[in-house]
């Protein structure tokens, strides 16, 4: 070919589609060509049969994926009061200890859950000091269990036990309850494995003082708070519901405050929760979580369903179950996060993703609902246009687009809801999830934040296990 036939050529409008390796494409945009960038992965590795099997059964899952949706989306979770763990939760006993994740034993627990478990048996008088409970729990003194397996959720190590006050969150269209502690704050707290004097006695005023004039300000609200409509409004505000909560925790203390002004509760106290409200931007995590559950478990128990109805990590795996097989968990390693670093810290001082935060993910928020909250990426790392970009993949392996759930940025179109397990392994595309990083000693606290993939080998295993249920 001639250099003016060359040219001629280029002159012309080319598209050309790549698939797979970048490289093609960016040596074809070299030369001025038009390229449509296909995200395109083989499916995961041995999962032909299972996927071919279910492929079979694709009207009838497609029904049972409308019908978990729905209950997701027609969900109404109200924040109605506060009780105490061991009076709202089943099986509860003096010496059960939840935590954040699928199950685990204490030789595999991560620094982070240790300190938590070692904080909540001093909390609760079962140990007279750290040394007396790490015994006990290596003796085998303690109940372990997930905190989803008992109706609540719990952030980072997400330990309960049985005195702690819970917030309690009714779903008013299916009649199912979720539970969630109070957000202690930043810094040195029993989330991230602290269990000194200084822990200990914030989880008593929180108990003593808080709960209380949070329980009275509900009631004398006289109504419910809607935490659908409200975390609806804080996507409109900039938070995205997992990482960023400013807008939540706002919108819900302009709620309470004129309440609490009018509280037959000492002045002192009133001001102290109001205070402690005010100064934690994450106080609306802990509302958010429980709601998020609420609703997902509607969706729970619907038959033939892929749609993952929770995911959680408890600092050494990473879990997820299926609305259609039942209360069982599918598990991998949980993974490291990739993020930014406060001084001081990197990398090798980091612990393995950790947290039943990703609740939120399970309902179409937090890094599905990145696209809301464009400051994110300042805390989490990146740029505005990745977290538009982050919202637009997650699409790909959703069932379905939140009629609450917004994003102004994206012409008011609904967040990705319904994480679909079987276009998770056919893309190869996991959930896009946003998360704080703790330190893997106990004690530190949060040391960072970023983003994190969950492992496939957990798709994959729920994959599997739904073929041969159907």
């Amino acid at each position: 070919m001639s250099e003016a036939d060359s040219q001629l050529l280029l002159a012309r409008p080319i598209d050309v589609a790549n698939i797979g390796v970048d490289l093609f494409a960016d040596e074809l945009e070299h030369q001025r060509v038009h390229v449509s960038r296909v995200d395109w992965r083989p499916p995961a590795e041995d999962t032909e049969d299972a996927l071919g099997r279910l492929a079979l059964q694709a009207a009838d899952i497609a029904r049972a994926n409308d019908l978990a949706l729905e209950r997701i989306e027609d969900a109404k979770p109200l924040l109605v009061g506060v009780g105490v763990a061991g009076q709202l939760l089943p099986g509860m006993s003096e010496r059960t200890l939840l935590h954040a994740g699928p199950p685990i034993t204490w030789p595999d627990m991560s620094g982070p859950l240790r300190g938590a478990i070692i904080g909540a048996a001093l909390y609760e008088g079962l140990a007279t000091d750290p040394d007396d409970a790490e015994r006990q729990a290596r003796a085998g003194a303690f109940e372990f269990s997930p905190c989803h397996e008992r109706g609540a959720v719990g952030p980072m190590a997400g330990v309960v036990s049985a005195s702690m006050p819970m917030c309690i969150v009714e779903n008013e269209t299916h009649g199912n309850r979720a539970y969630c502690t109070f957000n202690e704050g930043l810094g040195k707290v029993l989330r991230y494995g602290a269990n000194d004097a200084e822990v200990l006695d914030r989880l008593a005023w929180i108990r003593d003082v808080l709960a209380r004039v949070f329980a009275r300000a509900l009631e004398r609200l006289g109504s419910p708070i809607d935490l659908r409509s409200m975390t609806a409004q804080a996507l409109q505000m900039g938070d995205e519901g997992h990482n960023r909560n400013r807008a939540g925790t706002s919108l819900l203390l302009r709620e309470l405050l004129p309440v609490l002004l009018e509280l037959d509760e000492p002045s002192s106290d009133v001001v102290a929760a109001a205070r402690f409200i005010a100064g934690n931007d994450h106080f609306y995590l802990n509302l958010t979580m429980p709601a998020a559950k609420a609703s997902a478990d509607a969706a729970a128990g619907v038959e033939r369903s892929s749609i993952v109805v929770a995911m959680a990590r408890n600092g050494t795996e990473f879990g997820i179950r299926l609305s259609g097989t039942g209360g069982r968990w599918f598990t991998g390693p949980s993974g490291m996060i990739d993020g930014l670093y406060l001084p001081g810290y990197g990398p090798e001082d980091a612990n393995r993703d950790i947290g039943d935060s990703t609740i939120t993910e399970t309902v179409g928020l937090g890094g599905f609902a990145m696209a809301a909250s464009p400051a994110i990426v300042r805390f989490v790392g990146g740029r505005a246009e990745d977290a538009l970009e982050a919202t637009r993949a997650m699409y790909d392996i959703s069932w379905g687009e939140s009629r609450s759930y917004q994003i102004p940025a994206l012409g008011f179109r609904g967040t990705p809801v319904g994480i679909d397990c079987r276009e998770v392994v056919h893309t190869g595309l996991l959930p896009f999830v946003n998360t704080g990083i703790a330190h893997r000693e106990p004690g530190v606290g949060q040391i960072g934040a970023g983003l994190v993939e969950p492992p496939m080998e957990a798709f994959v295993k729920g994959v599997r296990a739904l073929a041969e249920c159907v």
